[in-house]
């Protein structure tokens, strides 16, 4: 059985192809050997791998450029998830589509639900929601997992470019008033084969949510939209401290010192695309879903940071 992973390049594709690799055959091609930007080429893979599953974790991310490159940001983020789900329909197989906390409104101080009034404020936003519609409306057996602050051990991310700025600088200002949960790429890649995994296994692999998998590649949980993401909340600028803090801890060499991260609004580090203030979002319906009390972000950070000091 062919599992059909985009993104294969980014964070979260890797995860996933990590995860997946005890669930069946795992065709991840780089954006070299398929260009997603093109419907035919991806309509003639899809032929000639015929998936069992698909897993889109291909996306246009770039937030600001988006809004100078509507166009390539629609193709990515609602043309290929529209295309993805109506091959699923049509073949009967799960789709998996990751999304993000931008379709919300982004104000106010409650979690949102998964369905709370979405309202994006920048093309990015607009086009992802756009995908997650298209995938709920084809009638394909599916789960939207909308994440918020992905990160990881590998790849361009906000941890990264922290250590790196930490080490060159003894002082920063970062944004202190949007907040939301850090998500590493692993976690969002565990939680996934999770929702694909029988829980009648007394094997478990280390430092994972993953049970050992004997069954055919159906979900096992309702198709849907979820939320997914770790416990707690955090401004980035409460995350960067986080990050020096355990960093240090962890025998890194910061130039940066302790009390000199400096938390400075939002209106003081203007964008091209508006950035949402609020992305809480509420986990009740995934974990009662999944039977589990999903972690802690300041945990997660902590694998991830040894993960990558391990590297």
């Amino acid at each position: 059985m062919n599992i059909f992973i985009t993104g294969s390049n980014g964070q979260v594709g890797f995860e996933l192809q990590r995860q997946f690799a005890l669930f069946g055959n795992v065709v991840a091609p780089t954006r070299h050997e398929l260009d997603l930007t093109d419907a035919q080429a991806v309509d003639a893979y899809l032929a000639e791998h015929q998936p069992a599953l698909i897993l889109n974790a291909a996306a246009y991310t770039a937030v600001d450029k988006a809004e100078s490159e509507p166009e390539q940001a629609k193709r990515l983020n609602t043309e290929l998830p529209a295309q993805l789900a109506e091959y699923a329909a049509k073949h009967a197989i799960t789709l998996v589509h990751y999304s993000t906390d931008y379709v919300y409104p982004g104000d106010g101080e409650t979690p949102w639900q998964e369905d709370s009034p979405t309202a994006p404020h920048s093309v990015y936003g607009q086009t992802k929601l756009e995908g997650d519609q298209a995938v709920t409306q084809s009638g394909c057996q599916h789960l939207i997992f909308r994440t918020s602050w992905v990160y990881a051990a590998r790849g361009s991310n906000f941890m990264k470019t922290m250590l790196r700025l930490g080490r060159e600088r003894e002082t920063l200002s970062i944004v202190n008033d949007q907040i939301g949960a850090p998500t590493p790429a692993r976690l969002i890649a565990q939680a996934t084969a999770l929702a694909f995994t029988t829980h009648d296994s007394p094997l478990t692999t280390h430092h994972s949510l993953l049970t050992i998998h004997h069954s055919p590649l159906t979900i096992h949980i309702p198709s849907g939209i979820y939320h997914l993401a770790p416990r707690g909340e955090t401004s980035w600028h409460g995350f960067a401290s986080e990050i020096f803090k355990q960093a240090q801890a962890l025998g890194e060499e910061l130039a940066i010192q302790s009390g000199t991260v400096n938390g400075i609004p939002t209106a003081e580090f203007p964008t091209p695309a508006q950035r949402p203030l609020n992305s809480r979002m509420s986990l009740t319906k995934l974990e009662a879903a999944l039977g589990v009390t999903l972690p802690v972000w300041q945990h997660q950070l902590a694998l991830t940071l040894t993960e990558y000091c391990e590297e």
